[in-house]
């Protein structure tokens, strides 16, 4: 945590070294803003493809596969732990872990 005047001044002159210019900042900030903007749309995609999914809805017969290397990547990308675990424990966290999400 940055307490001092001391420290934001060199926080600061730390940007402006790395970024050159007073005018860069302002298009990295709405840049980061766009990124973050387009991380969270693709999690809320993802997130309601898997509620799809694990309620049954809108599945195809040939497209209900889903392999359990699939699940498992799934899992860990939502941080449950996955190691020393049975397929159906997971699926039921992923699904606990969609539902308080809402």
């Amino acid at each position: 945590m940055i307490d001092s005047l001391w420290e934001w001044l060199i926080v600061g002159v730390v940007i402006l070294v790395l970024f050159g210019s007073a005018k860069k900042i302002p298009d990295f900030a709405r840049n980061l803003g766009r990124a973050t903007g387009e991380f969270k749309k693709g999690q809320a995609e993802i997130q309601e493809e898997i509620r799809k999914t694990m309620s049954g809805e809108g599945i195809k017969a040939e497209d209900s596969k889903v392999t359990d290397e699939q699940t498992l990547n799934l899992a860990k990308s939502m941080g449950i732990q996955t190691d020393n675990r049975s397929i159906a424990d997971i699926k039921k966290d992923l699904a606990e872990k969609l539902k308080s999400d809402n």
